[in-house]
C-alpha cells in the first residue's frame, strides 16, 4: 500500500513540475484586428525570454507590440504579431509549429539541425573592398564548399559564420591538419594593414543560433567601439538611453530607432549576453519607427551603478541595431551552385569598386545558390546604375536583380516622434502599465 502511495506521489509531483517549468502557450487571432496575439506564461529564467523571442523572429515574423513582466519568478509575455506583408497568422501549420517550439523553449535549443554535417568557420577582421571575394578563393583552392554563410559589416569591421563541406566527398571535413591549414591560410587575408586586433579564424565546436553568434564574435571585437577613420552618421544613429529608476533598483533602457524584423532580437540578445535580465519591457511601433523600453538588472539583481558601464550598454546596443541595417543595394543571385560560384561572382563586384556590407548564403538541396548581397561603392555610397547593369551583364540578367529600392547610405533625416528626452515613460507606472496590458489589472491610472 504505502509503495502505490509513493508512487501516486511521485506521479503528481512529476506533473506539478512539468507545470512549473513548462510555458503555457495561447495564440488568438480574434481580439485584436490587426494583428495575431502571442501569450506566453513561463518560469523565469535566464535566456528564456530570448528563446521566445527567436522563435518569432525564426518565423520572420515582424512584432508590432510586445508587453513582457516578470511576476516573481514567472514571465508573462504578450507578443502582437504579423507575417512580412502585414497580415494576420492564418496558416495552421505555421501556428502549431509555434505553439509547440514556444512550449518548448525552457529546453533551451542549441544551434539548428540544418547545418549538421558541416564545418562552421568563425571570421572576425577588418572590412574592405574584395576581402569576401579572397576569403572565398581560399576557400576554393583549399577545396571547401560553401554551402551557407553570414557576413555582417559594421564600423570597419566584419564578422562571417561559413558553413562549409569537402568539395569531394560533400562531407563535413574532421581532419585537424587540414582544419588548421584552413585557419592558418584564412587570418592573413583577414587583417587589413593597420589592423590593431587580432583577425580571427577559426573552426566552431559548439554552435548557439547562428545571428547570436554572429553578435557574440562582434562583442567580442569591440566593432561597438567608435573608431576615428570610420565615418559615423549621427542622423541614423539609433537613440538610446540608460537611467536608474532607484525606487525600485532597476536600470531603465530606452531605445528609439528604424522599426525593421528581428529587431527585438538584436536588443534582447546584447542585453541577455551582456548578463543582464529583462524583468520588464515594453514595444510599440508606429510608421516605420520602433520604440522600446526595457526595464533590466545584473544577473546578481544589482542595477548598473557606474557611467562608464551605462555607455557600454548604450554603445553595444546601437552596435547590435546597425550591424543587421543594410547598407545599400539589395542583389539576389539565383542560379545553379558549382564550384568557385561565390569567388567568381564577388572577385566581379571587387572588379566593379563595390564593398559587400552583408551577404547571406545558402544552398538549397537541389544545388541551387540563393545568395544575398548588399553593396555600396568604395566611399559608402549607392553604387550606380551602369556599375550594378555592368555586374549583372557579366554574372547574368536572369541570374542576379536588384531588389527592393536602395537603402540610402547617408540619410540626412531622423525618423519623426519623440526626442531623446521626451522619450522615458513614467518610471513609476511601467510596471502597472505592463500589468494592465497582460489582463492582470484592470486599470493602471
Amino acid at each position: 500500500m504505502m509503495d502505490v502511495q509513493v508512487q501516486m506521489w511521485s506521479e503528481e509531483f512529476e506533473k506539478l513540475i512539468f507545470r512549473m517549468t513548462t510555458p503555457s502557450v495561447k495564440i488568438e487571432n480574434g481580439v485584436c484586428p490587426s494583428t495575431t496575439i502571442v501569450k506566453i506564461d513561463s518560469a523565469r529564467k535566464h535566456g528564456i525570454l530570448l528563446e521566445a523571442v527567436q522563435v518569432l523572429t525564426d518565423l520572420n515574423l515582424s512584432i508590432e507590440k510586445a508587453y513582457i513582466s516578470s511576476d516573481g519568478r514567472w514571465y508573462m509575455d504578450v507578443f502582437h504579431v504579423t507575417d512580412l506583408n502585414g497580415q494576420k497568422l492564418t496558416d495552421e501549420s505555421v501556428i502549431s509549429y509555434m505553439e509547440q517550439a514556444l512550449g518548448s523553449i525552457h529546453c533551451m535549443r542549441k544551434g539548428s539541425g540544418r547545418h549538421n554535417g558541416m564545418t562552421a568557420l568563425g571570421l572576425t577582421g577588418t572590412d574592405r573592398i574584395g576581402l569576401l571575394s579572397e576569403v572565398f578563393m581560399v576557400l576554393a583552392d583549399l577545396q571547401c564548399n560553401v554551402v551557407d554563410a553570414k557576413v555582417w559589416t559594421n564600423n570597419g569591421r566584419i564578422a562571417s559564420l561559413i558553413y562549409v563541406k569537402d568539395s569531394d566527398s560533400g562531407c563535413q571535413i574532421e581532419d585537424s591538419e587540414r582544419i588548421e591549414k584552413i585557419e592558418s591560410m584564412l587570418r592573413p587575408v583577414l587583417k587589413g594593414d593597420n589592423d590593431i586586433r587580432s583577425a580571427k579564424a577559426s573552426v566552431l565546436v559548439a554552435l548557439t543560433h547562428s545571428e547570436r553568434r554572429l553578435h557574440q564574435m562582434m562583442d567580442a571585437d569591440r566593432d561597438y567601439e567608435r573608431r576615428s577613420d570610420v565615418g559615423i552618421s549621427g542622423s541614423d544613429t539609433p537613440i538610446v538611453t540608460v537611467q536608474n529608476w532607484a525606487l525600485r533598483s532597476y536600470s531603465v533602457v530606452n531605445v528609439q530607432c528604424k522599426d525593421r524584423t528581428k529587431l527585438l532580437f538584436d536588443i534582447v540578445c546584447t542585453l541577455t549576453d551582456m548578463q543582464y535580465i529583462v524583468f520588464h519591457a515594453t514595444v510599440n511601433t508606429d510608421a516605420g519607427v520602433a520604440y522600446l523600453e526595457f526595464l533590466i538588472r545584473h544577473t546578481d539583481g544589482t542595477p548598473i551603478s557606474v557611467d562608464a558601464e551605462m555607455q557600454r550598454v548604450i554603445h553595444c546596443i546601437q552596435a547590435a541595431i546597425k550591424r543587421r541595417d543594410p547598407q545599400g543595394v539589395r542583389l539576389e543571385l539565383c542560379m545553379k551552385d558549382r564550384p568557385s560560384l561565390l569567388a567568381t561572382v564577388t572577385r566581379t563586384f571587387r572588379e566593379n569598386g563595390l564593398n559587400i556590407t552583408s551577404a547571406e548564403i545558402s544552398t538549397s538541396s537541389s544545388c541551387i545558390a540563393h545568395n544575398i548581397f548588399h553593396v555600396t561603392d568604395a566611399e559608402g555610397r549607392i553604387p550606380s546604375h551602369k556599375t550594378i547593369e555592368n555586374i549583372r551583364e557579366k554574372i547574368g540578367f536572369d541570374n542576379l536583380k536588384v531588389k527592393d529600392p536602395p537603402t540610402s547610405c547617408h540619410n540626412n533625416s531622423r525618423p519623426d516622434g519623440p526626442k531623446p528626452h521626451m522619450m522615458l515613460l513614467s518610471l513609476g507606472s511601467i510596471v502597472r502599465k505592463n500589468l494592465y496590458n497582460l489582463g492582470l489589472i484592470k486599470s493602471y491610472s
